[in-house]
């Protein structure tokens, strides 16, 4: 029996408009500000579609596009203004950012507060710790996924291939706090496919296409695919979708699967921020 669909953008959408219902009645609207810098089309697409999610929201929203030869410092000079705005409750720079920024200096100079993303460390350590507050918009909506469609996570061995900070360590984190077995697999992964092949759950977030083939997951497993390959003005994600659809029971697409769920979640870290912030005064 082919593996169920799991439709990431109508279940975004569903989280959408209940947040558009908590912002209706408010007074001072939650507000964020999306930094780019230079002119990737790439970037230049999920700018656009994270504005246009805010406005759907009904949000305030600010956008900024920079010159790709800013320097480090006046780039640093911005979002430190953007911290101290007070109508501004979310700061994300999109990235990657150019070769000459440091983007370690850059997530490091958004305030926690407003770092709606979940990269600064200090929001990272919060993660490690177990301390909920803003977590990465990524991994929190993959784990809003396997929730949706009723996947229970204790008790299950996960295996995430990839190991960045933005997708790999963290969804790792959030499901070892959801009580899973979780095994990180990475290029000196010694026997990537046997590895692969023990997953209850698989994610793959690498952006290799094509990476993940049937003979990687084990009968009835659920994978997810977070990985991202744009050719010749495509999307494919790092799973074979047809091939592995076979074999699992649940699979998200490329696109349509956590792409959309990334917004919805940058939108609902913005609303937990602005909570947050507001408590604190």
């Amino acid at each position: 029996m082919p593996a169920k669909i799991i439709d990431g953008k109508a279940i975004a959408q569903k989280i959408r408009e209940n947040i558009k219902q908590q912002v209706a009645p408010m007074k001072t609207k939650p507000g964020l500000a999306v930094v780019r810098v230079g002119n990737d089309p790439a970037s230049i697409v999920y700018v656009n579609s994270k504005e246009k999610a805010c406005q759907d929201a009904g949000f305030y929203s600010e956008k900024y596009e920079l010159k790709e030869d800013i320097q480090e410092k006046d780039l640093l000079k911005q979002i430190s203004k953007l911290n101290k705005d007070k109508k501004l409750h979310g700061i994300l720079v999109q990235l990657p950012l150019p070769a000459h920024i440091s983007q370690q200096k850059v997530l490091e100079a958004i305030s926690p507060e407003k770092d709606v993303d979940g990269f600064n460390p200090v929001n990272f350590g919060r993660l490690l710790s177990g301390n909920k507050y803003l977590y990465p918009a990524t991994p929190k909506g993959v784990v809003r996924l396997l929730d949706e469609i009723g996947c229970k996570i204790a008790g299950k061995h996960v295996v995430v291939i990839g190991r960045s900070n933005i997708v790999g360590k963290p969804v790792a984190v959030l499901l070892l706090e959801r009580d899973a077995t979780v095994t990180i697999c990475h290029s000196k992964t010694k026997d990537l496919i046997e590895e692969c092949r023990k997953a209850d759950i698989l994610i793959s977030a690498v952006g290799k296409k094509g990476l993940v083939s049937k003979e990687m997951v084990k009968q009835g497993a659920v994978v997810i695919d977070v990985g991202i390959t744009r050719e010749n003005g495509k999307l494919f994600g790092d799973v074979d979708f047809d091939d592995v659809k076979k074999v699992a029971s649940w699979i998200t697409p490329v696109p349509g699967g956590v792409g959309p769920m990334t917004i919805a979640m940058l939108l609902e870290n913005t609303l937990v921020a602005k909570r947050k912030i507001e408590e604190s005064k």
